[in-house]
């Protein structure tokens, strides 16, 4: 999304000759290999360390963290791999997101009509509001230290960036259509009367 952005602000008359289908598919394809692999490689350890306590894993769903508070093995090699991970990947993928912002900010800027300007900034803004709350909630998950893990807290967070966050996806980009805001208004004027 950030790279798509990008073309259409920073290269719109290239834009359709930069974001081709075979792009479109090479991110797609490297994104889910990339999250594959990554989950391949926690699984595989997780798999390998002894548990002993209650098989109830106090999370909504499997989540790492929820997995090694339950082994009674010494996890300071799957916690390391983790860290590495989400250090790796979600700030990798955060910080080229930033990266991008920065250019289609830098070039927003220079647009000369404060009506394209604003129309420019509103497009980018929801978009990174909603990619600083899904890396916000996922890096304060997996690069918090051993000794703040507090379950109740887990369940909330991994919430927010499961299902919060792609919840708002289509609410935000929807609001922005002319059609759905003038949906709204009619519905508003029905309900008032």
């Amino acid at each position: 999304m950030a790279y798509d952005r990008f073309a259409a602000i920073c290269r719109p008359l290239n834009y359709h000759t930069i974001m081709n289908k075979m792009l479109c598919a090479s991110l797609t394809v490297s994104a889910w290999s990339i999250c594959f692999i990554n989950s391949a490689i926690h699984v595989f350890f997780i798999f390998r360390l002894p548990y002993c306590k209650s098989n109830h894993v106090n999370h909504f769903f499997c989540e790492v963290p929820a997995f090694l508070r339950m082994s009674c093995g010494d996890t300071f090699l799957n916690e390391i791999g983790m860290y590495i991970s989400a250090g790796i990947v979600a700030m990798c993928s955060f910080f080229l997101t930033l990266i991008s912002y920065i250019h289609i900010i830098s070039t927003i800027l220079r647009i000369r009509s404060s009506q394209g300007r604003q129309k420019a900034f509103s497009t980018c803004g929801s978009h990174l509001t909603v990619v600083v709350l899904y890396y916000g909630t996922i890096m304060s998950m997996y690069l918090k230290p051993h000794s703040t893990y507090s379950p109740e807290t887990d369940k909330i967070v991994s919430i927010l960036y499961t299902a919060v966050t792609p919840m708002l996806n289509p609410i935000v980009y929807s609001t922005r259509n002319k059609e759905v805001k003038n949906t709204i208004k009619r519905t508003q004027a029905i309900l008032t009367k």
